[in-house]
């Protein structure tokens, strides 16, 4: 049996809207655990309600980390994320917390658990003449010049994609090398510290999960979501900003749409629409990677809590507390 005091973390996986939050939150109380948010949204400030962050009164429950690290105009690269979640997992670890890293953001994951492959670090110089000449061209355009220079990259890229499409092409005209062979050098970051429990959360039914992705959609909306797009829109750095729509945070889904939407393209059921249709596609692509992802335990909270209580208890070689 292992040793009770081994230090363990876990790993929550799953699509957006299926429960992720509510089981962080009853094992970081019930197991002396913290939250570490694996989210690309959350790392933004402002963007609260339409990326469910999670409010004050969870954050008073249970204390998060990796929230609210950039301002919207900003970016935030996994290799920043990696470095920024390890320190806080082994903070996490030296002060006898259990750390639970929960969220949808496979890319995050990946580079925080995995490691990332060896790739040069963003540069400025180069990042910023590729957007000029999106700015020109299109990104479309770009896209296809990957797929020019990088065939098996450009078929996992969306020709929309301008951040991974930008970074695709920046890698190339650093190093003369296409980013799907960077890919593929074994990390050279040290072993996670921690045994992981990866624990993948979903209904067995996409149509359940497809009525929660609407019903959330809905709340957000009452909860006042373009109130919120209107408060990004109005500050100075986002107006003064020439390409809005290509920042990592404005292209989180459901931004993206009301900020269209708030720019006269469509009516407010078009807009709900197409919201919720960019989060189903979301989920989908978040199944893609889950099925990926061979160490994880699936599991349906809502059919099948009791067991999966169980199986983080005796993970962690600790009793579940009496009811």
């Amino acid at each position: 049996m292992s040793q009770p005091q081994a230090l363990r973390a876990i790993a929550l996986m799953g699509p957006t809207a299926s429960g992720k939050t509510a089981l962080a939150l009853d094992w970081a109380e019930r197991f002396g655990g913290e939250i570490v948010s694996v989210d690309s949204a959350l790392v933004y400030r402002g963007l609260d309600i339409g990326a469910a962050k999670p409010d004050a009164a969870e954050r008073a429950r249970v204390r998060h980390h990796m929230l609210d690290l950039r301002d919207p105009w900003q970016t935030y690269s996994a290799a920043e994320y990696a470095r920024d979640a390890r320190a806080a997992v082994e903070d996490l670890l030296g002060r006898g917390r259990l750390p639970i890293l929960a969220g949808g953001t496979g890319m995050y994951f990946m580079a925080v658990l995995d490691g990332l492959s060896p790739m040069p670090e963003a540069d400025a110089d180069t990042r910023a003449a590729i957007a000029a000449e999106a700015a020109t061209v299109g990104w479309p355009a770009l896209h296809a010049q990957l797929a020019h220079l990088d065939p098996e990259a450009a078929a996992r890229i969306k020709p929309g994609d301008a951040q991974r499409i930008q970074r695709a092409l920046e890698v190339h005209r650093l190093t003369g090398l296409p980013i799907s062979e960077w890919q593929k050098r074994p990390s050279l970051s040290p072993p996670f510290p921690a045994q992981v429990l990866s624990l993948a959360i979903a209904p067995p039914e996409r149509e359940a999960l497809h009525a929660r992705i609407a019903t959330r959609f809905d709340a957000m909306l009452a909860a006042g979501f373009l109130d919120e797009v209107r408060a990004l829109r109005a500050l100075p750095e986002l107006q003064a900003h020439p390409a809005p729509l290509e920042l990592p945070a404005i292209r989180a889904v459901g931004y993206r749409q009301a900020w269209e939407f708030l720019d006269g393209q469509g009516s407010a059921e078009d807009f709900r629409v197409r919201g919720i249709a960019a989060t189903r596609q979301l989920a989908k692509r978040q199944f893609t990677w889950l099925r990926g992802r061979s160490s994880a335990h699936w599991f349906d909270p809502a059919t099948q809590r009791e067991a999966l209580d169980a199986h983080v208890a005796a993970f962690l070689d600790a009793r579940q507390p009496s009811a």
